[in-house]
């Protein structure tokens, strides 16, 4: 017997909370406007990479390694090059004194190991899926049959695919240096004494499975030159970071390269990326004078998208027998691959400072070591390292609440920081600025009817219902707007965090907004439209938003990180007021008055205490004209600025969610969803709507579906989407999600971001009702993905499945061993975890 929500109930607050957020009068920041740009995108009217032709383009493909790991002693081209319509075949020696090294922009230690990345394998190979060589031919079925004729002899090396294996004396190597890429650590207040008297102490040991990140479009490029200019069409998120690397990887002048962003559909950090084949693009351009175009079919991208997560945690709490926590200590291993791409050494650092979440304590200790395996590098995936810190965390406060006989709500209460108590600086160092995790949190138990569902559970568990109702909770923050350029230099990341942005009231009045932050499905051109109409007084219609191309938006730092509105869009919002400041010192040349006595409201510019004005239209085909301007003022009225905030922006919320488990097949199915999240002020809540919805979908995939499964021999076994599954919408259920708003200090809009949080709190919500719905049968942890049959052995076994969760202890050494049913990982530490 299963009981609903009230929809009727749920629909009516929702109303209720939308009517109370909606924007007063004609203004646009906070209109649930539908996207400009959806009527191209939705419908296919637009500029993919793929749509791309171009005279006399030719196309390539790329020969893929099919071992992990071995040297490549031939490679004859001879065959391929004599098929028709091949231009050219070419191998990684071929190209090996132009192709440079992939950049990596992160080197997080003095003593990283950063080894040389060539786009194409020279001398050897170390992850199924390298490129080795490539044809470019008239068409793309005569480059794709020619591949079959290229011969390349390897000589098979062991392949690396266990991180802890990977750091044993003896292992085989990935590298000549080694497997170990780096060991960071961050340490804050006195943990050894926090945890040496401790009445409670919890150990568990997680596991962040390898996703392949599945967007619309698979990846894409063109490559053409004019002469000694070169210009890159392709589906990426960062076309100005990508102009800027491709430059030093090619040696191609900056100046002389242009970048283009079409539209782009769908990223989520698998497209924050400086790629082989975009490299390789530009090169085989430039050496054979003709426009080059690759576009990857699912599989391919599967085996050569850069990869997310893949770490394992450990994390330990030591708290008061009443709850409340006094130190967390976190040791992480993370597969940093065969290579160290973009970011993809800083990401799980990222997740450094959000172990705490939203929680005071009065010491924290994490270390990292990354570690070389053969297998496709990790990089950025939505939310990249907050995922994965707010999981842990998460799943250890359930632990936590299990342990002392409480309701993991009451713990989450006794340990969060007040609302009161904001601005709060965690034992991480970061300030918070503003929040209101009471509120969030009443709102959605309300929504979920949290008692109710608790009571059912108790009745269930009592009757023997081989159908078990399992309720999970999230409670989260993240860092996010990646910004404070003086921040990320001090964690030598190899750029800024600002955001670049123009505006240009045209003659007739209409406006122009050139953005550095580039869109690939988060809705830009409606949310900088509104923030415009409201900033000049213009209608929504008359705003146009111009990006991705770098010959039109010439600076900028792109999109990723949940910083486009926070980073960006407030820097829209600045150039806006750096126009209004210009057109109000020529309305009051043009109203002979002072500019001190002249206001602006409405769209118009009126001497204070009169009727006397002139609307921003008048006033721009006037700085047009320039018939009669101000001595020293110049014709036009337009502006620039760029923007580099001063601290994160800290959205957050709570997430509940409810499952049915079937004991007898393991089947789970998600019976109720409800976030409430606080992203500060709300541009447009459709969007954000959207983009929760998005989030959580992406967080269900990787609690119930997704998994990358490497064979021992370094084989990926899931290269097609019948093999890595990803949620449908069959799956899902309807979300309920509602907002408070406690708007950010750090900016002045309030905003805060939105892109990552679904992601972030849906994860630990779902696994955390798994294991609820299973504590009968003494389980304490399922691993991801929870499969059924994951789940039926862990209820068949009553232990945590195959997770290596290890017993809570009670005071200083704890009441037994850590047990494991990984061997001896739990129970010895992680191989470098700096214990």
């Amino acid at each position: 017997m299963t009981e609903q929500l009230d929809a009727g109930l749920v629909a009516e607050r929702i109303a209720e909370s939308d009517q109370l957020s909606a924007p007063s009068g004609d203004r646009e920041i906070g209109r649930a406007r539908r996207r400009k740009e959806d009527a191209r995108l939705v419908t296919g009217r637009t500029t993919w990479t793929d749509n791309i032709q171009l005279p006399g383009m030719l196309y390539v493909t790329f020969l893929r390694s099919p071992m992990a790991h071995a040297r490549i002693t031939r490679v004859d081209t001879s065959a391929a090059r004599a098929r028709p319509g091949v231009v050219a075949a070419l191998s990684g020696r071929d190209l090996a004194d132009e192709q440079g090294s992939l950049p990596c922009a992160w080197p997080v230690t003095e003593d990283i190991v950063i080894p040389d990345h060539p786009p194409m394998a020279v001398e050897e190979v170390r992850y199924v899926g390298e490129a080795v060589a490539c044809v470019v031919a008239t068409d793309r079925y005569a480059a794709a049959d020619a591949l079959e004729e290229i011969e390349v002899d390897y000589e098979p090396l062991e392949a690396v695919v266990d991180m802890t294996e990977a750091l044993t004396e003896g292992s085989p190597k990935v590298h000549e240096t080694g497997n170990r890429a780096f060991t960071w650590r961050f340490a804050q207040g006195d943990v050894g004494a926090a945890f040496r008297d401790a009445p409670i102490v919890v150990e568990r040991d997680y596991v962040q499975q390898r996703l392949i990140p599945t967007a619309m479009e698979p990846r894409a490029v063109v490559a053409t030159t004019d002469g000694d200019s070169f210009t890159l069409y392709s589906a990426t998120q960062i076309p100005h970071v990508l102009r800027v690397m491709l430059a030093m990887t090619t040696g191609i002048p900056e100046h002389r390269l242009r970048v283009v962003a079409p539209d782009v559909g769908g990223g989520f950090g698998s497209k924050l990326q400086v790629t082989a084949e975009e490299v390789l693009a530009l090169l085989l351009t430039r050496r054979i004078g003709r426009p080059v175009k690759w576009t990857e079919s699912r599989s391919e991208g599967n085996l050569t998208v850069h990869h997310g997560r893949d770490q394992l945690q450990r994390i330990r709490l030591a708290a008061e027998r009443d709850g409340r926590l006094r130190a967390v200590q976190v040791e992480l291993l993370a597969d940093m691959g065969a290579y160290l791409m973009l970011v993809t050494p800083g990401v799980p650092l990222l997740g450094a400072f959000m172990y705490n979440g939203i929680y005071k304590m009065d010491a924290y200790d994490f270390t990292c070591t990354g570690v070389f395996t053969t297998k496709m590098p990790t990089d950025a995936y939505r939310g990249a390292g907050r995922p994965e810190a707010t999981f842990a965390i998460e799943r250890a406060m359930d632990e936590l609440a299990h342990e002392l006989g409480l309701d993991p709500v009451e713990v989450r209460r006794r340990n969060w920081i007040a609302h009161e108590e904001f601005p709060y600086t965690t034992v991480c160092g970061l300030t918070y600025d503003s929040g209101n995790y009471e509120a969030a949190t009443d709102r959605a138990l309300d929504l979920f009817g949290y008692d109710t569902l608790r009571e059912e559970q108790a009745r269930r568990r009592a009757e023997g219902d081989p159908i078990q109702l399992g309720i999970g909770v999230s409670t989260f923050t993240e860092m996010c707007g990646l910004a404070p350029s003086r921040v990320l230099g001090s964690l030598s990341y190899g750029a800024g965090g600002w955001e670049h942005a123009s505006v240009r009231v045209l003659p007739t009045g209409k406006v122009e907004v050139v953005t550095g932050t580039s869109p690939h499905g988060q809705g830009h051109e409606t949310a900088w439209s509104q923030i415009a109409s409201d900033a000049l007084g213009v209608p929504f219609e008359d705003v146009s938003v111009l990006h991705g191309d770098t010959a039109i938006s010439h600076k900028g730092m792109d999109t990723y990180g949940s910083r486009s509105l926070v980073v960006g869009g407030i820097a829209v919002l600045s150039a806006c007021e750096k126009v209004k400041d210009r057109a109000r010192e020529l309305a009051a040349h043009m109203l002979e008055a002072s500019a001190e006595d002249v206001e602006f409201a409405d769209g118009s510019f009126r001497v204070r205490g009169t009727s006397q004005g002139r609307t921003i239209q008048e006033v721009a085909l006037a700085a047009f004209a320039a018939h009669d301007l101000p001595d020293g003022v110049e014709p036009g009225l337009d502006a620039e600025t760029t923007f580099d905030p001063d601290n994160f922006s800290f959205p957050h919320g709570t997430h509940l969610c409810a499952v049915e488990v079937d004991t007898e097949t393991g089947g789970t199915t998600i019976r109720s969803y409800v976030a409430v999240d606080d992203v500060g002020a709300v541009v447009n809540p459709l969007i954000v709507e959207g983009q929760v919805h998005g989030g959580i979908a992406q967080g269900i995939g990787q609690a119930l579906f997704e998994e990358a499964i490497y064979d021992a021999e370094g084989n990926l076994l899931t290269t097609t989407m019948a093999d890595y599954l990803v949620p449908t919408a069959l799956d899902l259920p309807e979300f309920v999600t509602d907002r408070t708003e406690t708007p950010a200090t750090s900016n002045p809009l309030g905003v805060k971001g939105v892109g990552e949080a679904g992601t972030i709190a849906s994860t630990p919500a779902v696994v955390n009702a798994v294991v609820d719905a299973l504590r009968p049968y003494g389980v304490r942890d399922v691993r991801m993905p929870c499969t059924p049959e994951r789940v039926w052995r862990a209820i068949n076994s009553g232990t945590s499945g195959a997770s290596g969760v290890s017993e809570a202890s009670e005071g200083s050494h704890g009441s037994g061993a850590p047990q494991s049913s990984q061997g001896s990982r739990a129970s010895e530490g992680f191989e470098g975890g700096g214990r």
